[in-house]
């Protein structure tokens, strides 16, 4: 690098760190309250969150409340045959993970799909081995039987108090921009699927932008859950118990599988009878004196986690905020954990994964020497750990990203302390909806690869290793913050970035989800195709020129889409001093709300 170059970075880096106490103003105000807030996608499922704390629920009654109501609103991103991970923190108790990921069916066999005819929507000579949408990439629903756990569980309310928001909304709600312009640009695909055209375009178009939209046969679904939890005799677990078995073996199941079974899906009723969302620990590792909880290995997680230990090593504070010695060490720790992920991450019930090693300190001590400073890495480079996965990672197919329209993301602090956190996605468009049932089937299950031997190989009965991955921070074990978001493969270096701003940087939530990210490509995709992009990272343009400059100069393939370009959008709520606040990424218009 040529010594005018780095003295004009040094300049730049030292007036990064004067002015960090000096912000501009966030383009969305900054959201503060004393007692609760919610985070989510739109005012609705916001509505939903705070109509349940104010008839005195908890965060978990409010959090099942805005998800269903956002399996209603956000269909676009999210529907009830989808999947979520959640991570559950009771105030004065460590916090929980709710694994709401449903499996491959038993019939979802590589050589089944090794062996599948091309879809109408898909290229016949390069096809990926599982499709990224329509009936045959579903794995069986897992987010109903996870809501309906952490509300008998963790919650206080009836079925019927928290679907009431949901129900109202499946009525009739405006429809927002964005799930207008996907109705849109699928309908061609959605005209494949009689059942999905009856559900989305009943007036035989699609709908314009704040027009109402009614979902009557998801309504009448609801309203049936409502229904068996009035009808059954007993306490509140066997009334919530009864509605979780309307949904896996009773009626609801038996015409969502009909369904399945008569169009060539590989769902049965077996299947669907045989799930059951299930409580786990969350994994954690300490960075500064913080503790970081995340999802499982059946997530995409610890990737935060491992990167954390390896970027512990490091003064970013000194490097300056987004100076070009901190995005290259940043990216370059972001893809030795994606690396970890590519090779050895799975399901555990059907992989010893070796968790221990990829979450300690002295292996991130390791990993950090192979971070050259001045050069960016080309190469994906999994660490050789005794007990894990040390075949090839994947096998990569020609670049040809297939397009993912993911999740969305609920958060939620009550006035007691208790927090729900949650990243709800799958099903969402274009999607097949179930008959009659008005439930969206999922496309979760390209995930899985075909590779042998791979912890993450398609096999019956297993979850997808999931890019799913809700936040949550302690201190001491208290709560410190929330964080979720959606956007794929994006999500844990989105939100890593997000978190080292607020940690390293004192930002507030705001100003921490606002600033300018990068968004590496360096890893093999989760979805469909698989793809692998060496070196590839996209820079939002409101990061200065010269430091986009100085990394092109290290070797990074540099793309700059524009000011507001990262693919995830997260909500955040963070508690200090007895204050709430909040953040809300304007990127995909995110909405918080407290008091």
């Amino acid at each position: 690098m040529p010594c005018s170059l780095r003295r004009t970075l040094a300049l730049f880096s030292a007036f990064t760190v004067a002015v960090s106490h000096a912000a501009p103003p966030t383009m969305f105000p900054p959201v503060r309250g004393l007692r609760e807030m919610v985070g989510a996608a739109n005012n609705q499922e916001v509505e939903a969150g705070f109509r349940i704390l104010q008839q005195g629920g908890n965060a978990v009654d409010a959090g099942v409340a805005a998800t269903f109501t956002a399996a209603v609103t956000e269909q676009s991103r999210f529907g009830m045959g989808g999947e979520m991970p959640v991570i559950i923190k009771m105030a004065g108790k460590p916090p929980i993970v709710i694994s709401a990921v449903g499996v491959a069916p038993k019939k979802a066999t590589v050589e089944f799909y090794k062996q599948r005819k091309a879809e109408p929507f898909e290229d016949s000579n390069n096809k990926p081995l599982i499709p990224p949408q329509g009936i045959l990439s579903a794995i069986t629903p897992g987010v109903v039987d996870g809501l309906l756990l952490a509300l008998e569980e963790y919650g206080t309310m009836s079925v019927a108090q928290v679907l009431q928001p949901a129900i109202e909304n499946a009525e009739g709600f405006p429809i927002a921009e964005e799930f207008a312009r996907m109705l849109r640009d699928f309908r061609a695909i959605h005209q494949l699927w009689p059942s999905s055209t009856a559900f989305f375009y009943p007036d035989g178009a699609p709908p314009e932008r704040g027009t109402i939209v009614r979902m009557p046969s998801l309504a009448k679904t609801l309203r049936a859950m409502v229904e068996t939890e009035r009808r059954t005799r007993g306490n509140r677990r066997k009334k919530i118990e009864a509605v979780r078995a309307l949904m896996s073996k009773g009626d609801v199941a038996k015409r969502f599988a009909a369904f399945s079974e008569a169009n060539g899906g590989l769902i049965t009723l077996e299947d669907l009878a045989a799930y059951r969302a299930e409580v786990d620990q969350p994994r954690t590792v300490t960075y500064r004196g913080y503790e970081i909880h995340k999802p499982g290995f059946w997530t995409q997680g610890p990737v935060m986690l491992e990167a954390l230990n390896i970027l512990e090593g490091y003064d970013l504070k000194k490097m300056g905020h987004n100076s070009p010695e901190y995005l290259h060490t940043v990216i370059e720790a972001v893809k030795l954990a994606f690396a970890d992920r590519d090779q050895h991450y799975g399901d555990p019930k059907f992989s010893k994964i070796p968790e221990a090693i990829l979450l300690s300190k002295d292996y991130a001590a390791e990993r950090r020497k192979l971070i050259d400073p001045k050069r960016a890495s080309m190469e994906s480079r999994p660490g050789q750990v005794p007990g894990g996965n040390n075949i090839a990672a994947m096998t990569s197919s020609p670049v040809q990203e297939a397009p993912i329209h993911d999740t969305t993301c609920v958060n939620v602090v009550d006035a007691k302390g208790n927090a729900f956190s949650a990243t709800p996605s799958g099903a969402w468009l274009p999607s097949v909806i179930a008959g009659d049932t008005g439930i969206p089937f999922s496309s979760r299950l390209q995930s899985f690869v075909g590779t042998p031997g791979h912890p993450n190989q398609l096999a019956p009965g297993k979850r997808p290793r999931v890019t799913l991955s809700p936040t949550m921070v302690t201190r001491n074990g208290e709560f410190v913050f929330a964080m979720s978001t959606p956007g794929g493969d994006n999500q844990d270096q989105a939100m890593l970035q997000v978190l080292l701003n607020v940690i390293d940087f004192d930002m507030s939530p705001q100003e921490a989800v606002e600033a300018p990210r990068f968004q590496t490509e360096h890893f093999y995709a989760s979805f469909a195709f698989h793809e692998f992009i060496p070196g590839k990272v996209n820079l939002e343009s409101r990061i200065p020129p010269i430091f986009i400059g100085a990394l092109e100069a290290m070797g990074h393939k540099v793309t700059v889409p524009g000011d507001w370009t990262n693919g995830s959008a997260p909500t955040l709520i963070l508690k200090k001093d007895g204050v709430l606040h909040g953040g809300a990424d304007p990127r995909r218009a995110r909405f918080i709300f407290g008091r």
